[in-house]
C-alpha cells in the first residue's frame, strides 16, 4: 500500500467517523463500524476517543505505513438515520469488497439526503408530548394545551439552535418558554393542570445522552461515557432551571 493510499483513507475514516459520533453513536458502535470499514480498505484502524475529540491510527497489515491524526467531532443533531444507514455501510463495504472510491460515493449519498422537515419533526414532538400527558391522567384539555406549548417551546429551541445559541441557554430558555405556556392551564383551573405543566418540556430530556453514556461506560469506554453523563445531567439542570422560572412566576396558583 502506498503512503498517498494509507492518507486517503485516513481522511476517509476519520470523517466517517467523526459524523458517527457527533450524530450520537454510542462509541463502541463506532469503533466496531471503524475497524469493520478499515478491514474492507485493508488497513488496520485503532481509534480513541472523548467528548471533543477523537484520536485515530491507520496502519498496512505489516504496520509499515502509519498515519495519525487528531480530529474533532462536530456538533450534529442526533441522527438514528446516520447511525443505521453509516453502520449499513461499513457492512456493505465489508461483505461487498467495495473500493475506496465506491464506499465514499455511498457515504457522501447518505449523509446528503434531505433532512427531515422541521414542521414535521416540530407537530411529532408537540404530540409526543401530548400523549404524555394522556399517558400520566391528563384529559383532553390539559392535552391540547400541552400540545400547544410543546409546539411554541420547540419552536423556540429550533430558532435559536439555528443561530448557534449555546446550548445550555437553548434549554434553559426552551424549558421556560413551553412551561409558561403550559402554566396557562393553571389560569383555567383545569384538574390536570400539574399534568400539562410537567409533560410540557419532556421533548427536553437528553435520553440518548444518558443512554449512550450508561452503554460506554459498561463496554469500558470510560472517559467519555462520564463526559457524556455529565453532559446530560447539565442538560436536566437547565431544564430545572427553566421550570423553576414559571414556578416562580405562577406558584400561588400551585398552593
Amino acid at each position: 500500500m502506498e503512503q498517498k493510499n494509507a492518507v486517503e483513507i485516513a481522511d476517509f475514516i476519520a470523517r466517517y467517523l467523526s459524523y458517527m459520533l457527533g450524530a450520537g453513536v454510542h462509541t463502541s458502535r463506532v469503533v466496531r463500524n471503524s475497524k469493520r470499514l478499515g478491514d474492507a480498505l485493508g488497513v488496520d484502524v485503532s481509534i480513541h476517543t472523548s467528548q471533543k475529540t477523537a484520536t485515530l491510527t491507520v496502519m498496512d497489515r505489516v504496520g509499515n505505513i502509519k498515519d495519525t491524526r487528531v480530529l474533532d467531532i462536530p456538533a450534529f443533531p442526533i441522527s438514528f438515520e446516520w447511525n443505521a444507514d453509516l453502520s449499513a455501510l461499513s457492512w456493505a463495504a465489508y461483505d461487498g469488497n467495495m473500493t475506496l472510491d465506491e464506499v465514499k460515493a455511498k457515504f457522501e449519498e447518505l449523509v446528503s439526503k434531505p433532512k427531515m422537515n422541521p414542521v414535521f419533526v416540530l407537530f411529532m414532538a408537540s404530540l409526543a408530548n401530548a400523549s404524555f400527558c394522556r399517558l400520566f391522567g391528563g384529559d383532553i384539555w390539559a392535552m391540547l394545551i400541552t400540545f400547544a406549548a410543546t409546539m411554541i417551546g420547540f419552536f423556540t429551541r429550533q430558532h435559536l439552535a439555528r443561530r448557534h445559541v449555546n446550548h445550555y441557554i437553548v434549554f434553559i430558555v426552551s424549558a421556560f418558554v413551553a412551561s409558561i405556556c403550559a402554566s396557562t392551564a393553571l389560569t383555567l383551573g383545569l384538574d390536570s393542570a400539574e399534568i400539562a405543566l410537567a409533560t410540557s418540556v419532556l421533548y427536553l430530556v437528553p435520553g440518548v445522552p444518558l443512554i449512550n453514556g450508561v452503554i460506554d461506560i459498561t463496554d469500558g469506554h470510560i472517559q467519555i461515557g462520564i463526559s457524556r453523563l455529565v453532559n446530560a445531567l447539565m442538560l436536566i439542570v437547565c431544564i430545572a432551571i427553566g421550570m423553576s422560572g414559571t414556578l416562580m412566576l405562577v406558584k400561588d396558583s400551585l398552593l
